[in-house]
């Protein structure tokens, strides 16, 4: 379906389907209260009904873990357990969303910051660590849960996604594709690559953009001075959306009907989310060296896990059991993680010359030869 069809099916314009809402897409107030329709920033060809309750309990669930898994591994870091670890506290609202919105089938390309994603997912948690903790594969299969490996350089991901969908959709596949990035990833010479080839070739692919305010210590205010990272979609022929990063029933809402409309033909979407990350940009950095405590304190108001607690107990969907049977999940959760990275794992130093090239250069193999000796020389010693 072109995005002509698409527009005549909603009754609206191509400047109403592609251009975001004039405010971002809200549904729960920061208290969690259910907002008047009118305050939700919905207009034509932007409203969006609410997710369904085992959804919206699911959800919650993965929220309530991922809260836990950030705190862990900031923990195990500490610890020397892990090599380093991006925290995303604050921001698990995003990645439960993009994860849960996908069907089996479909594929999920997230960023280093985006492990809550990945487990939501399904992926073993000490799996998805593993990279973490300095090893040399990523940890996990991809073609196990249709995830790919964590992207560190920014916005190579969105060009793998691309891929991906350009493939399932001559194959005739009804795959979707999620890319996951971060408003500095949005600066890349990738990021236009991957959204113009997507557009062009109209794939299912959605641009998951989670702007946090800063790409490490620069400010967005530094890299654009677009109205929002969504109306850059524009400029490449397709539809963006600007949705609440700390409300998670919106975010549902919108991704579930971002994946509805590229899963039916529509081409490509943009999603941003504008959150805000809690803490540091990894465990390596200070940031306060260019953010003040009185905006970190700011967005604790706003907090996604408070807010939907707030939200599912004044529905009645929440009560005291089962925020103790989420909670021993979450736990669950921590507990496998301080077991897995707590085993020490063989290390090989002839591991640095097994996996750079498939076919190792005749310099590698000359290299290769000369470790492995003093190693036996040393183990004779011994």
């Amino acid at each position: 379906m072109e995005m002509e069809e698409t527009c005549r099916r909603f009754g609206i314009t191509a400047e109403d389907y592609m251009l975001p809402a004039r405010g971002q897409i809200q549904i729960l107030g920061a208290d969690g209260s259910l907002l008047p329709e009118e305050q939700q920033g919905t207009q034509p060809g932007h409203t969006y009904p609410l997710p369904d309750e085992e959804q919206v309990m699911e959800a919650y669930r993965q929220l309530v873990i991922g809260r836990r898994v950030n705190d862990q591994n900031s923990a195990l870091v500490r610890q020397g357990r892990m090599a380093v670890y991006p925290s995303s506290h604050g921001q698990e609202a995003c990645q439960v969303a993009a994860a849960m919105c996908l069907e089996e089938g479909d594929w999920l390309f997230p960023t280093y910051r985006d492990s809550v994603a990945v487990m939501a997912r399904g992926v073993d948690p000490v799996e998805v660590m593993t990279i973490f903790r300095g090893d040399w594969h990523g940890g996990f299969d991809p073609h196990e849960r249709n995830v790919s490996i964590q992207s560190t350089p920014l916005t190579t991901q969105l060009l793998h996604a691309v891929g991906v969908a350009h493939a399932a959709k001559m194959r005739g596949e009804n795959t979707v594709c999620l890319a996951m990035c971060g408003d500095g990833a949005t600066s890349e010479g990738d990021f236009h690559e991957a959204l113009n080839f997507a557009a062009v070739f109209n794939l299912p692919v959605i641009f998951f953009v989670q702007n946090n305010g800063f790409a490490i210590s620069v400010p967005l205010s530094q890299q654009t001075v677009a109205p929002s990272l969504a109306h850059k979609a524009v400029g490449y022929g397709m539809a963006g959306e600007r949705v609440d990063g700390n409300d998670l029933v919106a975010l549902l809402a919108v991704l579930n009907r971002a994946v509805s409309l590229a899963r039916s033909g529509s081409g490509p979407l943009l999603v941003e989310a504008h959150t805000y990350r809690m803490q540091a940009h990894t465990n390596a950095d200070d940031d306060t060296r260019y953010r003040e405590s009185d905006e970190v304190k700011e967005w604790e108001a706003k907090d996604p896990v408070i807010r939907m607690r707030s939200y599912l107990e004044s529905t009645g969907a929440l009560n005291d059991d089962l925020s103790a049977q989420i909670a021993a999940d979450a736990e669950d959760r921590a507990s496998i993680l301080r077991t897995g990275l707590a085993e020490e794992v063989p290390v090989s130093p002839l591991d640095m010359f097994d996996y750079v090239y498939t076919e190792p250069t005749a310099q590698l193999r000359e290299q290769r030869a000369v470790l492995e000796a003093e190693l036996a020389a040393a183990q004779e010693e011994n």
